[in-house]
């Protein structure tokens, strides 16, 4: 991808991305993620209906009337992208290929931080850790961590999670707010993950095809893993295959799906072609009314 082209889907994702952040999101984001706590601000006098567990009985005695510590929540976040980048993105049969939809839903969460003066943060992984950026406020930095998105192409060949999530426990020392964004095709994850998910505030967010749970029947298909190369030629008008293929697929998302609730993780679910509009504003308002 040449310069100019980086720069004109950069624009595009800024624009459509932005205006969701703004105002499909707004309120939403901030009400779904606590803050590192609450800090003191001020004692003022005691008003008619103010929690009588907030009196500051020292300053009460000495004045003679009732005073309450008033607190503030200390709202600044760290919020970690942690986002796959292996060659099994680079798929997509919805006019939309997975790293697309990667990209767009990755600046929204990143122009959603940042409204809320929140820093952000990328890590980009394949079968190895791909690029590291830190976590920073401000519009210029979203742009870059949605340039290197778009601009990035990955050395490895295969998908190494649980590596990404131990460099993520490694460089971000102090609790954020974590992502996870990947189709979750790789395995032996489990464990960082539990790790991860004491230390952080872990979100994963799985990005799938259609194709990749139901074939059509278009009688005989080269396929190839995009990630070993290797290739088969399938009979698609077998219905027997076809329901192999169905039932083997969904149990690898039932299997991934129950190892999430042992460890007590949200997820989300996207698929290419579809709006993720609507999965992560009731994610987000999920977590609002949790909380």
């Amino acid at each position: 991808m040449d310069a100019r082209e980086l720069l004109r889907k950069v624009r595009r994702i800024h624009i459509r991305t932005l205006h969701m952040a703004n105002d499909v999101f707004a309120g939403q984001y901030h009400s779904a993620f606590k803050g590192r706590g609450m800090e003191f601000e001020e004692v003022r006098e005691y008003e008619p209906g103010d929690d009588v567990r907030t009196i500051d009985w020292n300053v009460t005695a000495r004045a003679g009337r009732p005073f309450v510590k008033r607190f503030r929540e200390e709202r600044e976040l760290t919020v970690m992208l942690v986002v796959d980048i292996s060659r099994s993105l680079d798929f997509g049969t919805a006019s939309q290929l997975k790293r697309e939809l990667v990209a767009e839903v990755c600046a929204t969460l990143a122009f959603s931080a940042i409204r809320n003066n929140d820093k952000i943060g990328l890590i980009c992984f394949s079968d190895q850790v791909e690029k590291y950026v830190p976590p920073k406020k401000g519009t210029s930095h979203v742009l870059r961590v949605v340039r290197e998105l778009l601009a990035i192409e990955a050395r490895g060949f295969g998908t190494d999670l649980g590596a990404a999530l131990e460099y993520l426990n490694h460089v971000v020392t102090r609790r954020a707010v974590v992502f996870v964004v990947s189709d979750y095709q790789a395995s032996g994850y489990e464990a960082p993950m539990r790790i991860a998910r004491r230390r952080h505030d872990l979100i994963p967010i799985t990005i799938t095809d259609q194709r990749e749970i139901e074939l059509p029947n278009v009688r005989f298909v080269e396929l190839e893993d995009s990630e070993t190369m290797e290739r088969i030629v399938v009979d698609t008008a077998s219905p027997a295959f076809r329901e192999e293929y169905r039932r083997r697929a969904q149990s690898a998302i039932a299997a991934r799906t129950r190892e999430l609730r042992r460890m007590n993780i949200d997820s989300i679910d996207l698929q290419t072609g579809q709006s993720f509009v609507e999965p992560l504003r009731r994610f987000f308002h999920m977590r609002e009314t949790r909380l």
